[in-house]
C-alpha cells in the first residue's frame, strides 16, 4: 500500500539513535522530507547520510537541546520556510536512567526526565499546531513506553510517559476539529541493533549491559507472548502507519503497544 508519505515534511525529535534512527530510516524509505532534531550532531549526520541513501527526498538537521526556550518554535518555522508546511510530527525525544523508586533520589535526574520526555513534547506540539491547523490536517505521534503502565526500575520515567499519553489524547480531543490526528506508540524494550545505532549522548552509549543485563532482558522476553524482541523497525512501521492520512485517516486518540504483547493496555 502506498502510504502517500513521499515528499511529506516530517519532523522527528531524538532522531539520531536507536528508535529515532529507525523512524528516520522508515520515513526515508517512503521518500519523505525529514527534519531530524537531536542533541548529538555527529550521530545525526551519520543518520542523515543513511536516510539519503535509503531514499529520503531531503534531510535537514536541527542540532541542539530541545529543552531550550524557543528551539521548538525555530524548528517548526524552519520546516515551514523550507517546505511550506508540516505534515507529521514524531515526538520521540526521550531520556531515562533506570533506578528503583526508593533509591532514585537525584532530583536533578527527575527534572531532566520531565524536561526531555514531557516538556519537549509539549513545546514541539504547540509549535506545529498553528501550521497544521491552518492546513486542516496533520499527524502527531507521541512515543511513550510500556513503563507508562508501571514497570520496575522505571518509576520517574514511566510517570513522564504516562503524562505523554494524557497530552496526546488531549491534543486529539482539542484539535480533531482542525483535521489533526494525535496518537501514541508505546514500544517495548528496544536494544540498539549495533554500535552504529547510537551516539555518545544516548542512554545506551554506556553499553547494553549497563542499562539492561542479559538476565533482565531474558526475563522480559520470557514474559512476552510472541517470544521475540521488539526492534526499532517494528516501532517505526507503526509510526509510519499512524503518520499516513491514507492509511489511518480515522484513527486518533489511540494508544498502540508495540511490545510483542508484553503489555496489553
Amino acid at each position: 500500500m502506498d502510504l502517500d508519505l513521499a515528499r511529506r515534511p516530517v519532523i522527528v525529535t531524538g532522531g539520531a539513535s536507536n528508535i529515532g534512527r529507525g523512524i528516520v530510516h522508515a520515513f526515508a524509505r517512503e521518500g519523505a522530507r525529514i527534519v531530524l532534531s537531536d542533541i548529538d550532531g555527529p550521530q545525526a549526520e551519520r543518520v542523515r547520510l543513511e536516510a539519503l541513501e535509503l531514499g529520503a527526498a531531503a534531510v535537514e538537521l536541527a542540532i541542539g537541546d530541545l529543552v531550550e526556550d524557543g528551539r521548538a518554535e525555530k524548528i517548526a518555522q524552519d520546516t515551514v520556510d523550507l517546505w511550506g508546511g508540516i505534515d507529521v510530527l514524531v515526538n520521540n525525544a526521550g531520556w531515562s536512567r533506570p533506578g528503583f523508586l526508593a533509591k532514585d533520589t537525584d532530583r536533578s535526574g527527575w527534572q531532566r526526565a520531565v524536561e526531555v520526555n514531557l516538556f519537549t513534547a509539549i513545546s514541539m506540539t504547540q509549535a506545529v499546531l498553528p501550521t497544521m491547523t491552518h492546513a486542516r490536517s496533520g499527524s502527531i505521534i507521541f512515543l511513550a513506553s510500556e513503563a507508562a503502565f508501571g514497570q520496575i526500575r522505571q518509576g520517574v520515567y514511566g510517570a513522564t510517559k504516562a503524562a505523554v499519553v494524557a497530552l496526546s489524547r488531549t491534543a486529539a480531543r482539542e484539535h480533531g476539529r482542525h483535521g489533526i490526528r494525535s496518537n501514541v506508540v508505546c514500544p517495548g524494550l528496544v536494544v540498539p541493533d549495533g554500535p552504529e545505532a547510537v551516539g555518545p549522548s544516548s542512554l545506551w552509549a554506556v553499553g547494553v549491559e549497563e542499562v539492561f543485563t542479559e538476565k533482565q532482558s531474558q526475563y522480559l522476553l520470557d514474559s512476552t507472548p510472541l517470544q521475540r524482541a521488539t526492534t526499532a523497525e517494528d516501532v517505526a512501521n507503526s509510526v509510519l502507519w499512524l503518520a499516513s492520512e491514507r492509511a489511518a485517516r480515522q484513527v486518533t486518540g489511540q494508544l498502540f503497544s508495540v511490545s510483542g504483547g508484553y503489555t496489553m493496555p
